[in-house]
């Protein structure tokens, strides 16, 4: 089953995001998944909390290859990184429509 993986993110210190951009597009897509959106391009239409500055949205072919992704030796630098110099919440979700399924 298809998994996505949603970002929303706050930039506190930028300078971690060109290297970012570089390395883990190519690592996320040797690990099956792909960039469905990655934008500050947000209209918010309901809720209290603020918009984020920036929305990621990544494709994935299962849970396994998006957890092996996030836990891999290779990404773990540049997640310490965006830890550091961004405030941000990730989802996990689970790409079925539990209304249809029964």
């Amino acid at each position: 089953m298809k998994h996505y993986v949603i970002v929303e993110i706050d930039i506190t210190d930028p300078s971690w995001i060109p290297d970012y951009a570089q390395h883990v597009t190519r690592m996320i897509e040797q690990h099956g998944g792909r960039y469905l959106a990655r934008t500050p391009n947000l209209e918010k239409l309901e809720g209290k909390r603020e918009r984020p500055q920036m929305c990621v949205l990544i494709e994935w072919p299962s849970k396994e290859s998006a957890v092996a992704f996030y836990n891999s030796a290779d990404y773990k630098p540049y997640l310490e990184r965006r830890l550091a110099g961004a405030k941000s919440e990730l989802m996990l979700v689970a790409g079925e429509d539990v209304v249809r399924a029964g």
